[in-house]
Parts: structure tokens; C-alpha cells; sequence
């Protein structure tokens, strides 16, 4: 089955009754006074998610404003493929491909939009299979790899022979993968909140320590600190998914307190993003019953003896963008499996550079891949 259909979000309005009702009955966890994020999410940033879905945040705002985007439906390898798909209206636009991460989505790029359309690319923008409007994986197995070889299907099938990809978080895994799978189609890869395959995947001997610059020095003390302190997430998704699955789809409070601490937790401030684009991004998860099968998705690749061995080299043209408070990606460590051509340090941006500065996020993307085929 090839087909592709038109898709329009539309929540029932039995849901928002619902999700209403849940947050009316919101029970607050205790904190430690004065303990900030030290622990986690505080009381004051939950309470006050809350107070906004129940207090001025519009869904249906929301909704319309997505949906004047054109926005598709198909299913490829067993699993539904949620996308919108612009077109800039030019014979010459680049096709582009946008992948999110988790705990992102299709959310993430609503506002770059505009820019890259004028800057004359098509953009196709996928909901990662297990998230969001693409619905939730039915069977094991969703790991990296898979999602790059059904999103190379999504592009055969929108009649792109060849083409530009960009990803943050997970969609800067995936997007080097889709260029391994198929390098001879993938015009250029640009990443940005680079991790796998951007930063040492395992202890550094001294002498080579010695060789870093001090910005390199400051970028690997940044990453053992979020190790140390931060990667308990992960930790628990690689594992035991299902334990933590439960509270989050259950509890709305508990969805925002859980995706908030990410999106607070990777060098950011809670406030970085502004606060109904984050709330959007929540109420995607809600709504789809996503927040399960996203977290999954460390699980399969936790699982997958492929995922930890060293990946050949594409040869496809790679940028890499590092954002002011997104710093860990180290040059060194990309170049080893990937042919760097544009490394960008920028001094504005984090983690979720696109919703959180979409006109610089977006100027660099264009910039990256105007030169490939200036």
C-alpha cells in the first residue's frame, strides 16, 4: 500500500473536556525548599504549565495554525508516516527533509517554515514512526536504522530522487543514517544537538586530552557533567520504558514535568523555549498517546547490537551546527565517521535551536545547503 492521503488534525472535543478535567484534579508532587531544578522539575514551572493549559492557552489555535499547513498521511513498513509537505513553488527548490527527536517533533520546525519555503527549499517534515500523528509503533524493532530506511521510502514516494536532510537530537542520528543507506541520493546532511557519532563514546586516554583546545576541553567537561547528572532519562527508557510509560500517559502533569525537564535539561533554561510552543509540542504527545512508543525508541536502539559498532563514512557532505547552549559536538570525533565541510559555532540557541531561534536556525540550514548547489 503506496497510497498517500490528505490529513487534518482534529481532537475531538471529548479529549479537551477530558484533559481539562485531568488538569483541574492535578495533584503537585512535595519538593525540598529553595532545591531549584537541583532535583528535577519544580513545583512553580509544573503548576504553572498547568494554570496556562487551564488559563489562556488555545488549542484550537494551535490546531488551525497547523493545519494551514499541507499535511499527509501513508504507510510504509507496517506503520503509519505522519508529514506535512511545503512547497516553495520553485522548479529549482531542493527537496529537504526535517527530523525531529525526542522529546521534540514536527512541532519543532513550525516556525522555520517561512523562512526556508522562501529561501526555496520543498520541506517535508516527518512525525517519527511511535510519535506524535504518526501514531504508535505496533512491534519492536523501531530503532534508528528502520526509521531511516522508511523515511527513504517517504521521499521515493513523494517523487525525490535526490535530496537534502536535516536533524536535531535523534534526527542527527538518523539523518547520517539515511545518507549511509542511500549516498548516492542524499545531497547534503546537516545536524545540530549532535550527539551519537559527534562527541567520545567512551573513556579518553590523557595524552589525547592534552591535545584539545580549551573549548574542547570545556565541551567534554560539559558532556561527563550531563552524563553524571543527567542521563538518568536514558538510563530508564534503554531499559524499562514501560514502568515510566504508564505515569506519562496518564497524567498530563506528569507528561509536562517529564519532557520539561529535557527541554530545561540539555544546557538550557526552562524558559528558553517560549512556553505555548512548548506546551503545543506536550499536547502532541497527549493527544496521539505517543508519550509510550516514543520513549521506545531508546529501548530498541538500547537493544540493537548494530547501534554502538563504528559507522562507515558516506562521503555526503556534512554541516554541523553548535549552538551557544548546545555545546558537547567535537570536531575531531565527527570527522571520524563523517565528511564535515561546514562546522558553525554559533552564539544564540540550544538544544531545540529551530523553536527556540527559527530564523537563525533556518538562516544557517539554507546556508549549509545553498552551497551544495550554488
Amino acid at each position: 500500500m503506496t497510497d498517500i492521503t490528505p490529513f487534518t488534525i482534529a481532537i475531538p472535543e471529548a479529549r479537551l473536556t477530558d484533559l481539562h478535567q485531568r488538569l483541574t484534579q492535578t495533584i503537585l508532587a512535595n519538593e525540598i525548599p529553595g532545591a531549584g531544578w537541583s532535583y528535577g522539575p519544580t513545583t512553580g514551572f509544573v503548576a504553572g504549565m498547568v494554570d496556562r493549559l487551564l488559563n489562556g492557552y488555545d488549542w484550537r489555535a494551535q490546531e488551525a495554525a497547523i493545519n494551514r499547513h499541507p499535511q499527509f498521511t501513508t504507510e510504509i513498513d507496517g506503520q503509519t508516516i505522519h508529514f506535512l509537505h511545503i512547497k516553495a513553488g520553485q522548479q529549482a527548490a531542493m527537496p529537504l527533509l526535517l527530523l525531529h527527536g525526542w522529546p521534540g517533533s514536527f512541532v519543532e520546525f513550525l516556525d522555520a517554515i517561512g523562512p526556508l519555503s522562501a529561501a526555496g527549499y520543498d520541506l517535508v517534515i516527518p512525525s517519527l514512526p511511535g510519535f506524535g500523528f504518526s501514531g504508535p509503533t505496533k512491534e519492536a524493532g523501531w530503532n534508528d536504522g528502520r526509521i531511516a530506511n522508511a523515511l527513504l521510502e517517504l521521499m521515493t514516494r513523494l517523487g525525490y530522487e535526490r535530496f537534502g536532510v536535516q536533524g536535531g537530537d535523534a534526527g542527527a542520528v538518523i539523518a547520517p543514517a539515511i545518507a549511509r543507506a542511500a549516498p548516492d541520493r542524499v545531497i547534503g546532511v546537516h545536524v545540530n544537538a549532535a550527539t551519537m557519532g559527534f562527541i567520545p563514546m567512551g573513556p579518553i586516554e590523557p595524552s589525547e586530552i592534552a591535545t584539545f583546545s580549551d573549548a574542547e576541553k570545556t565541551r567534554l567537561q560539559r558532556l561527563q557533567q550531563f552524563m553524571a547528572e543527567r542521563f538518568g532519562f536514558n538510563a530508564l527508557q534503554s531499559s524499562r520504558p514501560q514502568a515510566l510509560a504508564y505515569g506519562i500517559t496518564d497524567s498530563p502533569a506528569g507528561l509536562i514535568a517529564w519532557l520539561g525537564d529535557m527541554f530545561a535539561g540539555f544546557g538550557d533554561s526552562p524558559d528558553a523555549v517560549a512556553r505555548d510552543k512548548f506546551l503545543t509540542n506536550v499536547l502532541v504527545y497527549w493527544f496521539t498517546g505517543t508519550a509510550a512508543s516514543s520513549i521506545r525508541l531508546y529501548y530498541e536502539n538500547a537493544h540493537d547490537p548494530e547501534a554502538w559498532s563504528p559507522k562507515p563514512n558516506s562521503g555526503v557532505p556534512t554541516g554541523v551546527a553548535v549552538f551557544a547552549r548546545d555545546e558537547v559536538a567535537i570536531r575531531r570525533f565527527g570527522e571520524a565517521g563523517n565528511t564535515i565541510t561546514r562546522w558553525t559555532e554559533l552564539d544564540s540557541g540550544g538544544h531545540f535551536a529551530a523553536m527556540e531561534v527559527p530564523q537563525v536556525w533556518a538562516e544557517e540550514v539554507a546556508a549549509f545547503f545553498a552551497g551544495l548547489h550554488s
